[in-house]
């Protein structure tokens, strides 16, 4: 559940010339972010300000990953449609078998050129799941695993390196995949019904998210090959999602010296609570994703993060 954000004038002010005092605070401040009831509370102000002889605060709730098949996409994607109409934020991860086109020093090329092997990339691999988490006015999230089929380890190109990896680490049924998975096809088609696409009025959130955006995008494309450059790929974002308000925590974290690199890493050091249901999977890191962003938002930048609207880590930002 996501607690109501408080508005900019009640957020904590965390100057970059606070690194050691934010170091030293950033346990309590975490368990009054806007995952607890209680940070909601007037007044919204450090917990270590409070009396050493205060009672604890709640810990922080945890989210549900619904985790869709294709025997259950159309009762889910009703129930999307409703959670829609209240939406505030919409978080996105991908899950893709890994990558096959790849340069010796990423950082050395250009944006374009980036963007380019990110395109060679997602145009030749399928994504194996989506993950979504939406982000309500009334304060909840609500998050959806969508499973696909289609993918054929044994004619499909893929990295076994990052299949493996799914699989032993991170608990990627893909038997399943091939047996109950959902065809692109019938995804594409829920997510044009779901009520999140088309709207300018809704931020769209990731984490590192080149890969992210660019397999999302395919999937609600159909399939078909992205754009053949950066412009062309963020007009079709414009058109697809709503606008340019695509924000990536990995580039806002990157503005945050206490904060350490990976999405994970960021959830344990802020104090959010882990997903259940599917808590290593895509479902899992749209989340976080989430959740990082809105803390980051509110309690660090006091909702001023206008400056990394349409940024990407992985093709702007390195």
């Amino acid at each position: 559940m996501l607690a109501k954000l408080p508005s900019p004038s009640n957020s904590v002010v965390v100057a970059s010339s606070a690194q050691s005092s934010m170091q030293s605070t950033m346990s309590n401040l975490a368990v009054q972010s806007f995952l607890h009831p209680a940070a909601m509370q007037p007044p919204f102000h450090y917990a270590g300000a409070a009396s050493l002889h205060a009672p604890p605060p709640p810990p922080p709730p945890v989210v549900p990953v619904r985790v869709v098949w294709a025997g259950n996409l159309d009762a889910e994607l009703r129930f999307l449609r409703v959670v829609s109409t209240s939406a505030r934020f919409v978080a996105f991860a991908v899950h893709y078998p890994g990558v096959v086109v790849v340069h010796d020093d990423h950082n050395a090329l250009t944006a374009e050129q980036r963007y380019a092997t990110t395109k060679a990339n997602a145009d030749a691999l399928k994504p194996l799941q989506v993950g979504l988490a939406v982000g309500t006015r009334d304060g909840h999230c609500l998050a959806w695993e969508f499973n696909l089929r289609g993918f054929d380890r044994a004619a499909d190109p893929h990295a076994p390196g990052s299949v493996r990896y799914l699989e032993e680490e991170r608990g990627m049924d893909l038997d399943a995949h091939r047996a109950r998975g959902i065809p692109m096809a019938r995804l594409t088609d829920a997510l044009h019904r779901s009520g999140l696409l088309h709207r300018r009025d809704l931020p769209w959130i990731c984490h590192a998210g080149a890969y992210h955006l660019a397999y999302l995008l395919k999937v609600i494309r159909g399939g078909l090959p992205l754009p053949d450059d950066m412009r062309g790929f963020f007009g079709t974002v414009r058109r697809f999602l709503g606008g340019d308000v695509v924000y990536d925590v990995a580039c806002v974290a990157g503005d945050c010296p206490f904060l350490p690199v990976g999405l994970e890493r960021i959830a344990d050091k802020l104090d959010l609570a882990r997903p259940v249901g599917s808590p290593l999977l895509a479902g899992a890191g749209a989340v976080l994703a989430l959740q990082a962003f809105v803390f980051l938002q509110v309690c660090v930048f006091q909702g001023d993060v206008q400056r990394y609207r349409g940024l990407l880590h992985g093709l702007q930002v390195t």
